[in-house]
């Protein structure tokens, strides 16, 4: 029996599972109880076990907002799900929302005749329209629709794309707060977070996206994969709250109205952690320049995701910055850790009481092994922290001490840049650019 048939057709949000759906079911009491419970599980089992690499089509175009692009590819890529990245445009490299620039797997249109097991699309108000736009993908998406298969979207693109293609005509669906009336006309608007009405799911913006993207992995691969995934994820369990970070021996970060952020990329570095990092700074009007540590400005990120720098390193090292932060991903870390331009670029940083910081496994396998840590309070990845010389602070989700600011992994990159948001701009500031990504409830 599939799955749709035994949901009731209410949603279900997040942190309730389908097999949740099945538990509450009223069975015909002549079915033991035992049995009920073994009915449940098989099906639960059953999506677990089911095919271990489903195939996932994520569309990009010029305008998509970065964050939901990358997070939604990096969480499915996690759950071993084979996605790929198509872009509508003429070429396979997207101009991104805040001048990040992604370079897609194929274009669309090789995509035609392609099955998917999930159409996930990113928002973005012009990427929606782009989205909205191609043909090729609104005959795909119409018909995984008609087919019964898990379709979904984000941020603008529930109202923009899904609506005017008709695809969630009598369900219950979300979006980014702006474009719910024009989503009323064709769903029943709600504001969850995330929303799952039959095989259709949506979610409302860039700070609801791991969230999102963790629900795509339950329903493709059920609840046990997605615990598995979440959990090294260092996700929040208090979504929409405002954010804490711990603050030691502060001192005030130079005011700028615009200060200059360097942001290192490398082969393996994680895309999500890099990719918040320069939306959210670029959000709040601070000049951020990507610098890629390898000797070409294109590099292939942890999950895969390849990324295009703004310039190389070398260039790079000519300007000082008022903020130099790194990423995380273990090989992107131990890149920047064997690079002795950037190891330089860090001290004279530090010498001169300027601001860096670093995320992931980058405190302990950059600034740890170079001294960038001596007399200084830091986290890191849960498993990289016994790396770290000073423990006392590492259970915090973000530290902050004088000039050093360090967190923890990709669910907290979105604290992480506002924090340093916070640091330069003021906490009235970053509040209010928390609630414009939805990250905290508006």
């Amino acid at each position: 029996m599939a799955l749709c048939h035994l949901i009731p057709p209410r949603s279900f949000l997040l942190g309730s599972s389908p097999s949740y759906y099945i538990s509450k079911l009223k069975l015909k009491p002549t079915i033991p109880s035992l049995k009920k419970r073994f009915f449940s599980f098989s099906i639960s089992a059953a999506m677990a076990s089911a095919s271990p690499a489903k195939k996932v089509l994520v569309p990009i175009a010029n305008g998509t907002e970065p964050m939901e692009a990358v997070i939604t590819i990096d969480v499915l890529r996690r759950a071993g799900a084979d996605v790929t990245v198509a872009s509508v445009e003429k070429q396979l490299r997207v101009e991104a929302c805040h001048g990040v620039k992604i370079i897609a797997d194929v274009l669309i249109s090789d995509c035609s005749k392609s099955v998917f097991d999930l159409i996930t699309l990113p928002g973005g108000m012009l990427g929606a329209a782009n989205l909205k736009n191609n043909e090729v993908l609104e005959s795909l998406v119409k018909k995984q629709a008609a087919d019964g298969k898990l379709y979904a979207a984000i941020c603008a693109s529930p109202a923009v794309a899904f609506g005017s293609w008709g695809v969630l005509k009598g369900l219950k669906a979300t979006c980014y707060p702006s474009f719910m009336d024009q989503l009323a006309s064709s769903a029943t608007t709600v504001e969850s977070r995330v929303q799952v009405d039959g095989k259709a799911v949506t979610s409302r913006g860039p700070g609801t996206t791991m969230e999102f993207a963790v629900v795509l992995v339950e329903l493709l691969y059920g609840k046990e994969k997605a615990d598995e995934v979440s959990g090294p994820l260092v996700m929040r369990s208090n979504h929409g709250d405002e954010y804490i970070i711990t603050e030691l021996n502060p001192v005030g970060w130079t005011p700028n109205d615009s200060p200059k952020i360097l942001v290192p990329i490398a082969n393996g570095t994680e895309e999500m952690e890099a990719t918040m990092i320069i939306d959210v700074l670029r959000r709040a009007k601070a000049n951020v320049v990507v610098a890629s540590v390898e000797d070409q400005l294109e590099i292939v990120a942890s999950r895969k995701v390849k990324l295009e720098a703004d310039v190389l390193l070398d260039e790079a090292a000519k300007l000082s910055y008022d903020l130099i932060v790194l990423p995380g991903g273990l090989g992107g870390a131990q890149a920047f850790a064997k690079s002795e331009k950037l190891v330089n670029l860090l001290k004279k940083q530090r010498e001169s009481q300027r601001p860096y910081g670093a995320i992931c496994a980058s405190p302990a396998l950059v600034l740890e092994p170079h001294g960038l840590l001596k007399g200084k309070k830091a986290t890191a990845f849960p498993a990289m922290c016994d790396k770290l010389s000073d423990k006392s602070e590492v259970e915090n989700r973000v530290v902050v001490d004088g000039n050093l600011i360090t967190s923890r992994g990709p669910g907290t990159s979105m604290e992480f840049a506002l924090g340093i948001v916070e640091k330069f701009f003021g906490r009235k500031k970053a509040i209010e650019l928390a609630k414009v990504m939805l990250f905290v409830h508006p």
